[in-house]
């Protein structure tokens, strides 16, 4: 397996400094795993069981059963064969996609519109929303692992959102994705949403939990919050940007191929 799909594996943290202990624990996990193939060692390296560790508060047996479902799920559900002609039907409204940009942290950024979903499938719909995950992680800078979410909720009503897919979506992210949630920023959220999102306070984990600030356009501290994160030239003008005021179906695709490109080409 080449470089290129290790970083897409486990990205950022591959020649990080770790001390004796988390080491002696990484191996610990290492040895509750037990034999893999080539493809299970991608996501097991030094760096993945650490995001499973802090995960887990460094307890050696809960990350090792983390990382055993994570395997299992990924074996079931293949998550890096998903490609962009398996989701572009579901993609081309721009209800999840990558921007061409990221954070002033270098964070991938992922921009989530719910009332612009054109599918009743959750199937689909976390189809859709994994293989946005596993790209954004694929274009993430060395040394950095973490995403930024920016969820525009403006005029949203209740049948854009769904409990079901939303729960699916929470699970997958914490589940199978630890540590790779940096910020989840919830943008104009109406009042209706407050009964929702109550409904979904259960699910989300403490840490997921403290990862969300809801922002306002006509707020100052939102504005505050915004510019210091982002580029406002480069951010869409959904969220107070000064950037590309649409999202570009076609443009989009073109970017999602080459970036299936990098995997099909091995």
């Amino acid at each position: 397996m080449s470089e290129d799909q290790k970083k897409a594996a486990s990205t950022g943290q591959d020649e990080m400094v770790v001390s004796q202990e988390q080491q002696a624990k990484i191996t610990e996990v290492k040895g509750l795993i037990g034999q893999l193939s080539d493809k299970e060692s991608v996501y097991c390296s030094d760096a993945s069981i650490s995001r499973y560790l802090m995960s887990r508060n460094s307890n050696v047996k809960k990350a090792a059963q983390m990382l055993k479902q994570s395997l299992k799920w990924r074996k079931e559900f293949k998550p890096e064969e998903i490609r962009w002609e398996d989701v572009a039907a579901d993609a081309e409204s721009g209800s999840i996609y990558r921007p061409n940009y990221q954070d002033k942290y270098g964070r991938s950024v992922i921009v989530i519109t719910p009332r612009r979903q054109n599918s009743k499938s959750t199937e689909r719909q976390v189809k859709h929303f994994v293989h946005c995950l596993e790209n954004a992680i694929l274009n993430l800078p060395p040394h950095q692992e973490q995403l930024v979410w920016l969820v525009d909720l403006e005029g949203i009503k209740m049948s854009d959102i769904s409990f079901k897919r939303s729960r699916e979506i929470v699970h997958v992210l914490q589940s199978y994705y630890p540590k790779r949630v940096g910020l989840i920023i919830l943008f104009n959220a109406p009042l209706i949403f407050q009964p929702f999102f109550k409904m979904m306070r259960p699910f989300l984990e403490t840490e997921t939990y403290n990862k969300l600030k809801f922002c306002y356009s006509d707020d100052h501290n939102s504005k505050k919050i915004l510019e210091d994160l982002f580029d406002m030239d480069k951010l869409e003008s959904a969220f107070g940007g000064n950037g590309d005021t649409g999202f570009d179906k076609n443009k989009y695709a073109e970017r999602m191929k080459e970036d299936d490109n990098k995997f099909l080409s091995f």
